[in-house]
């Protein structure tokens, strides 16, 4: 599964969204039409058969007379019917758009088309649908996490945004008809906008248009009619804004009882200054505290550009108070109070900083957050005494400080790590830190992060089980990928290793077969040859090269491409023969391909599980008929029970397997005996609140579909079962969710179907993925009854270091059919 970003990032993905109904769109209700830069022409077909051009693009264009500095926007884009896994593609711009002038962005080039485009001003590489689709103006270049009409509506981010095809994310009554391979959607001549992309964009030939062609629009000299002679009154002067305390605008909740008002006066001392970005701004907090524990004393001011501030700066600050819930208020995340369309002040520099709060086993409660019976958290009173997330949220943005601490979430591609304050709470074997079960979010996680751009300064590399020593300081913000909040560290301690090692599983007997489970996370064959050569490394010398071995997400030949190829034999060519390469076997495959776009995942990327095997040591028994839309079934009984195809799909058409992938069940035999083997990857957590919702209970709201999932392929494997009381099965793959879920309880038959191997192990051992610092169960294998004497092992080669190939580790078992 994948799981991502937020605004405070300089680069990012989005998290868990829930889908609106499709009908929903985006009306003018999300921004008044633009009145300068706006979206002219949108062409995905660049590159198609039958297309001129060989790019796509995306033509800006000014509909005012003043110029645009684009230096702080990025253009996105959206496939036409997300999922819950989709993710916006964000290219940068620079430089500025002139009154009246055009603004060219060229985006990926496919392999048809005979004519360039003009000189891009701006060069991204999104593959964008010929058809259907939706591209963002935005401010700021972390990608969007809005994945519906109504997120998008409420992103005041978007400056300007175009729907077209039959795209659910739309301006109006409807997306821009009429896009295809040779036609782009484009508005007229005087760039009308009324926020109806429907009414505003029609479909014609591409006419792509850079910074350097005659400006199209509106003209730049002011009209010879002057303006109406202004009135005689005054305007009544507005009234000022209340002088306010931080404390005052914090308040004694998670929101402000200011929210919405304009204050003047918020004094303090600047404590961090985070100058990269789509948040930029900085953090300020008022040495002279209240006597309420539960009123934060600092504040983030978000100024939207480079702040001029310097930490150590006494400044005084008027603005609005904002309640922001990165990545949208329908994610359920928590909100940061902040200050936004500041006036700043200083007063003196070179000031001390408030002592920071130390962070520790001590001050930190057990108890992660209070619950709202599913409701609402964000009105209750704050019990910091009581909560951790109840302390973070008194704290935010005050400074804080954490001493020798360890490392429970490898350093990321983010320049993030996790670390806890609480070393004996669950800890692993190998230095993490457990989840054990819905009431135990390990309250001591907490997030580290640079205020100094990776760019400037490298952030530490550090793997779980490593500690970060010595002092790590600075604001305390608020992340929603981080599970509960982050350090904006103004400094860092440094890494001290804890000797973690890749693991290598145990030489199997000659009579044991080995099979095994890998999510080698949307392997294509553009990957970098780095990426094969490392899991062909891991399946042979770390996994002793399994009999037969299960894999999660191989993409289709072309990757997240989506132009209907859904093969996948080149990505497989590619991985057996770093394989063989690595001194491993010629492994042969079996896979089914799916329905064009029907199986979730990256979008246009297909992924599928597949089976690998070495033809030298079992047998694959091809049973021929099974295909993308036909379901499997089981046939005679006894030693004669079978598979009707193999391999051959479960149950595809069922409810239960809608945008998600189908199970892949194959027939195999070893030493004569048959071992029924069936590769999973259940639906994704995307949609679900997190840990740290404002609604507690969090809301799961994916694993209705996964419990179905569990109970069809339960029903499944007890059919063969029924046949065959003495059927070798194996049940694997990427379950995406925990031991204890109701999902596994519901495949297992509460351990009377299937036996979950993970719950065999070592409490301390219990896990295959790190997330959020957490160490956690998402893959699994189960087998059937009757095999009673099973190895099982999971090898962490990945989950717990900085430097993976995948962000799961791979499981093995070795048994006797």
């Amino acid at each position: 599964m994948s799981r991502a970003r937020k605004r405070v990032l300089p680069i990012g993905i989005a998290g868990a969204v829930v889908l609106a109904a499709a009908g929903l769109s985006v009306n003018a209700a999300m921004a008044s039409p633009s009145a300068d830069a706006l979206i002219a022409e949108v062409y995905g077909g660049g590159g198609n058969s039958g297309a001129t051009y060989t790019n796509d693009f995306i033509e800006l264009a000014n509909a005012g007379a003043a110029p645009v500095d684009l230096g702080g926007y990025s253009v996105q884009y959206l496939p036409g019917a997300p999922s819950g896994t989709s993710k916006w593609q964000a290219t940068a711009l620079t430089g500025s758009l002139a009154g009246g002038s055009r603004y060219l962005v060229q985006e990926a080039a496919g392999t048809g088309g005979t004519t360039a485009l003009p000189t891009p001003d701006a060069t991204g590489a999104i593959n964008m649908s010929g058809t259907t689709g939706t591209v963002a103006l935005v401010s700021g270049s972390d990608p969007l996490t809005c994945l519906n009409a109504a997120d998008c509506l409420a992103d005041s981010r978007i400056k300007d945004l175009v729907g077209f095809g039959t795209a659910l994310v739309h301006e109006g009554s409807g997306p821009a008809a009429g896009a295809s391979n040779t036609a782009s959607v484009s508005r007229n001549a005087a760039l009308t906008d009324t926020d109806d992309n429907a009414a505003d964009l029609t479909a014609g030939v591409p006419t792509p248009q850079n910074s350097g062609d005659a400006p199209t629009g509106p003209p730049t000299t002011p009209p010879s009619t002057p303006p109406t002679t202004p009135p005689t009154t005054p305007p009544t002067t507005p009234p000022t804004a209340p002088v306010a305390k931080i404390h005052d605008i914090q308040g004694d909740t998670r929101v402000s009882p200011l929210a919405g008002k304009a204050i003047s006066g918020a004094t303090g001392i600047v404590t961090g200054v985070r100058a990269y970005g789509s948040s930029q701004g900085f953090w300020v907090q008022d040495p002279n505290a209240d006597t309420d524990p539960r009123t934060s004393e600092g504040i983030f001011v978000f100024t939207s550009s480079t702040p001029t501030v310097a930490v150590g700066d006494s400044v005084s600050v008027d603005g609005t108070v904002s309640e922001y819930y990165p990545g949208g208020a329908t994610t359920g995340v928590q909100s940061t109070t902040e200050l936004t369309k500041p006036k700043v002040t200083v007063i003196s520099s070179g000031n001390a900083l408030p002592a920071p709060v130390v962070l520790d086993k001590n001050s930190v409660p057990d108890a992660f957050v209070p619950s709202a019976g599913g409701g609402t958290i964000e009105n209750l009173p704050l019990r910091p005494a009581d909560y951790a997330l109840d302390l973070y949220a008194s704290l935010e943005g005050m400074n804080v400080r954490i001493g020798d601490s360890r490392v429970v979430g490898a350093t990321d591609t983010y320049g993030e790590l996790w670390v806890t304050v609480k070393p004996d709470e669950n800890p692993t074997k190998r230095g993490g830190t457990l989840y054990t079960g819905y009431d135990d979010p390990n309250s001591g996680r907490l997030m580290v992060q640079s205020l100094i751009p990776t760019a400037t300064e490298a952030f530490p590399v550090a793997n779980v089980g490593d500690t970060l020593k010595g002092s790590t300081s600075g604001p305390l913000d608020y992340n929603q990928f981080a599970g509960t909040y982050s350090i904006a560290a103004r400094t860092i301690g440094t890494v001290k290793s804890g000797g973690i090692k890749p693991e290598v599983t145990d030489k199997a007997s000659s009579d044991q077969a080995t099979v095994a489970t890998y999510n080698v996370e949307n392997l294509a064959p553009a990957n970098p040859q780095s990426k094969f050569d490392a899991l062909a490394q891991g399946l042979v010398k770390n996994l002793r090269s399994p009999d037969i071995v299960a894999l999660e997400e191989i993409q289709d030949n072309n990757g997240a491409t989506d132009d209907g190829t859904v093969a996948a034999d080149q990505t497989l060519q590619k991985l057996t023969d770093a394989i063989v390469a690595a001194g491993g076997p010629r492994y042969s495959w079996r896979e089914i391909d799916p329905v064009n776009d029907k199986d979730g995942g990256q979008p246009g990327g297909n992924i599928r599980q597949a089976f690998l095997f070495n033809p030298l040591r079992v047998g694959f028994t091809d049973r021929p008929g099974g295909d993308s839309t036909t379901a499997v079934g089981v046939t005679g009984t006894g030693s004669k029970t079978a598979l009707t195809f193999s391999p051959g799909r479960i149950a595809p058409s069922d409810p239960a397997w809608s945008d998600s992938r189908k199970p892949l069940a194959g027939e195999f035999t070893f030493r004569g005996k048959t071992l029924f083997v069936i590769a999973n990857h259940f639906i994704s957590k995307g949609g679900d609140q997190a840990i740290d919702s404002r609604f507690q209970p969090p809301v799961r709201s994916s694993e209705s579909q996964r419990v179905r999932q569990a109970i069809v392929e339960h029903d499944f494997v007890q059919q063969l079962e029924q046949a065959d009381p003495h059927a070798d099965v194996v049940v694997l793959g990427d379950l995406n969710d925990y031991q204890f879920s109701p999902a596994a309880t519901s495949l297992t038959g509460d351990g009377q179907v299937l036996t979950d191997l993970v719950n065999t192990l070592p409490a301390k051992e219990r896990y295959s993925y790190v997330f959020e610092g957490n160490s956690q169960v998402l893959d699994h294998i189960l087998v059937s009854p009757n095999l009673k004497h099973v190895d099982y092992d999971v090898v962490h080669i990945n989950s717990e270091f900085a430097n993976q190939t995948s962000d799961h580790d791979p499981q093995v078992i070795r048994v006797k059919p």
